[in-house]
């Protein structure tokens, strides 16, 4: 009888630190998301001002800079719900003005443009990483959701379910190839 609730308390104990250890990883994962937002935040954030301070500076034509710096604005502005739309309008709206070599070739060539096309190149490329970054953690935080022990015993508390950013991020051509 006495070996019997030795070994029931000891499953038990053995359960209950399981339990306690999926959730600490679950806690993990929902921080590294909470993280990884931000960090993508802060790279939409740089890349939508990058783009502005390119538009106003005059040296794309006006119509460009109109398209760019309406685009930049809109997605600067965005509400959380349309976010994704707003920053893959940037994104279409930047290829469209640099669709093609020989825009970039006009604005490296203005006083201060290597420095700009430097800058916007390199703030197009990192939100590519930061979003993939981002859904990584969100797929990783999904995955460990979805298994039984983790809904029975409610170990996710009350926390949203994570949910992926989805957007368009696909560079222009003229920004794609520039170095570092």
């Amino acid at each position: 009888m006495t070996e019997t609730l030795i070994w029931t308390v000891v499953a038990l104990i053995l359960i209950g630190v399981y339990l306690s250890w999926t959730a600490g990883r679950l806690d993990r994962l929902h921080s590294r998301i909470d993280a990884a937002r931000a960090a993508l935040d802060a790279q939409l954030l740089r890349r939508a001002s990058v783009t502005q301070e390119l538009a106003t500076s005059g040296v794309l034509d006006p119509a460009a800079s109109i398209v760019l710096y309406e685009a930049a604005h809109a997605a600067r502005q965005a509400e959380e719900d349309h976010r994704e739309v707003a920053e893959s309008e940037l994104s279409q709206a930047l290829r469209a003005v640099f669709g093609e070599p020989e825009q970039m070739l006009v604005v490296r060539a203005a006083p201060g443009g290597e420095e700009a096309a430097g800058e916007l190149a390199q703030a197009v490329r990192r939100v590519p990483m930061a979003r993939r970054f981002h859904n990584d953690a969100v797929r990783a935080a999904r995955a460990l959701r979805r298994h039984r022990k983790v809904r029975w015993f409610r170990l996710a508390g009350h926390a949203p379910f994570p949910l992926a950013f989805e957007m368009d991020d696909e560079p222009p051509v003229a920004l794609a190839d520039r170095p570092v």
